[in-house]
C-alpha cells in the first residue's frame, strides 16, 4: 500500500482510499503535506489538524464548483463537489467520536455528495428503511434493466467505520449498474448516519437489519416505487460487514447470495488481539470508536459484547452462494479468518474464496490498495450468480 505518511498506517489508508475513489493526487498532496510532521506523532494525535488541512482543499473546491455552476458548467461543478465530499468524508472518518465538529463535518459530506448527484444526474435517491421505531438511512441506485425485467438488487453494508457515502465513492454500485443490477446502500446501526445523526448502535444479530432491508425492498417493489425483482436479492458487506453479511444470510433466507468483501470470521478474537497491540487499527481513537459503535461504557463491556461477533457455528447455516474476498497482506484482519469462513460454509451450494496476492494488488484490508478491480471482480461474480439462479 502507498504510505504517504511513512510511519502512520491509518492516515495513509485515508490517502489510498481517496486516490482509489476519484481523488486527484495534487489535491491530496496539498491536503496532506501541511500535516506530514504531525503524522509522526501517532494515529490519535493531530487528527483535528488533519481535518483542517483537508477541509481547506475541500473548501477551495466548493468555491470553484459554485462559480462553475453559476456559469453553467454543471459537469465540472459536479466533479468538484464530488471530490470535496470525498475529502471531507475521509477526514471526518479519522476524527474522535468526542470531536465537537464531527456531526457537522459528516453532514457536509452528505450535502456535497448530493450536489454532485444533482448536477451529474446520477440515478440515486435517499431512502428510509423502517427499523424498530426509527429507520436506517440509505441510498438507492436504480440500474437500467438489460433484459426488460425488473433488475436484481444488492444490499450493501458498511464495516466498523465506513459510510454509505463511501459505498458510492467506491464505484461498486456503478459497477453493478453497468451489469444491470441495482444497489441499496445502507447505514446500518453502528455506522454512518445511523450512528452519527440518529444514535443507533450496532448489534451482533444482523439478520434483524437484513429482514428490515428485505421488507423495504419487497414493499417498494410491490408499489412500483423501485423497479427491482424481490426474488433476486443479494447482500454484500465489506470489512466488519464480512461478519455482518454472512451472519444475516445464514438466518434471513430471502437473501439469495452473499459476499464478504474482506472476511471477518471472528471479530471478537481480533479485539482481544488488539488489546495486546496485534495488527493495525482501522481508525484513530480506536477504543473510543468501538465503544461508541457498540454503545459500551467501558472497554471490558465492549470486549464482552465483541465475543458474540463470531461466525463460528453460523456460516454452516448459509445455504446460498457465498463469495469471500481477502487481501493476502491484510494488516487488520489476518487471511486465516477468510479461510475459516470458507472451510465452515459447507452447506453453501457455491462457496468461493478469492485471495488477492502481491502480483495483482488488492492485498490490503478490503483490497483498498487496488479497490476498483476487486469491485469489478465481485460485481462479475454477483452478475454471474444471479444468472445461474434465474
Amino acid at each position: 500500500m502507498y504510505m504517504y505518511f511513512p510511519t502512520n498506517y491509518v492516515w495513509s489508508m485515508a490517502v489510498v482510499a481517496s486516490l482509489n475513489n476519484g481523488g486527484l493526487i495534487d489535491e491530496i498532496d496539498r491536503a496532506c503535506k501541511p500535516v506530514l510532521e504531525a503524522s509522526r506523532n501517532g494515529d490519535d494525535a493531530g487528527t483535528d489538524l488533519l481535518y483542517a488541512s483537508w477541509e481547506a482543499v475541500a473548501n477551495r473546491l466548493i468555491r470553484e464548483a459554485e462559480a462553475d455552476e453559476a456559469a453553467g458548467r454543471r459537469i465540472t461543478a459536479g466533479d468538484k463537489f464530488y471530490r470535496a465530499s470525498l475529502y471531507t468524508s475521509q477526514a471526518e472518518r479519522l476524527q474522535s467520536p468526542k470531536w465537537e465538529g464531527r456531526n457537522a463535518a459528516y453532514q457536509k459530506s452528505i450535502d456535497l455528495l448530493f450536489k454532485h448527484i444533482e448536477l451529474a444526474g446520477a440515478p440515486v435517491r435517499k431512502i428510509e428503511i423502517p427499523f424498530e421505531g426509527s429507520s436506517m438511512p440509505g441510498y438507492f441506485y436504480q440500474a437500467e434493466s438489460l433484459d426488460g425485467r425488473p433488475t436484481p438488487v444488492v444490499i450493501q453494508w458498511n464495516g466498523l467505520d465506513s459510510t454509505k457515502e463511501m459505498m458510492y465513492y467506491s464505484q461498486f454500485p456503478q459497477e453493478l449498474a453497468r451489469r444491470g443490477i441495482s444497489t441499496l446502500m445502507v447505514d446500518t446501526p453502528g455506522s454512518g448516519e445511523a450512528l452519527r445523526l440518529r444514535g443507533l448502535k450496532s448489534r451482533f444479530d444482523t439478520e434483524v437489519w437484513a429482514a428490515a432491508c428485505v421488507d423495504l425492498i419487497e414493499s417498494a417493489a410491490a408499489s412500483g416505487d423501485i423497479a427491482v425483482d424481490p426474488e433476486r436479492i443479494g447482500l454484500v458487506g465489506w470489512s466488519l460487514g464480512g461478519y455482518y453479511a454472512p451472519r444475516a444470510a445464514a438466518f434471513e433466507k430471502r437473501i439469495k447470495q452473499v459476499v464478504a468483501w474482506g472476511a471477518n470470521h471472528n471479530w471478537g478474537e481480533v479485539q482481544h488481539g488488539r488489546v495486546n497491540r496485534e495488527g493495525e487499527n482501522p481508525v484513530p481513537h480506536y477504543w473510543d470508536h468501538v465503544m461508541w459503535v457498540w454503545g459500551a461504557d467501558t472497554k471490558e463491556e465492549f470486549l464482552a459484547t465483541a465475543d458474540k461477533v463470531t461466525l463460528n457455528g453460523v456460516v454452516e447455516h448459509i445455504t446460498v452462494p457465498f463469495l469471500i474476498t481477502h487481501g493476502i497482506g491484510d494488516r487488520q484482519i489476518n487471511v486465516k479468518y477468510a479461510e475459516q469462513s470458507y472451510e465452515q460454509a459447507v452447506n453453501s451450494p457455491k462457496r468461493q474464496l478469492r485471495i488477492f496476492d502481491e502480483s495483482e494488488g488488492g492485498t490490503e484490508h478490503i483490497s483498498i490498495d487496488n479497490m476498483l478491480p476487486v469491485a469489478g471482480y465481485i460485481a462479475d461474480w454477483v452478475q454471474e450468480t444471479f444468472a445461474e439462479q434465474a
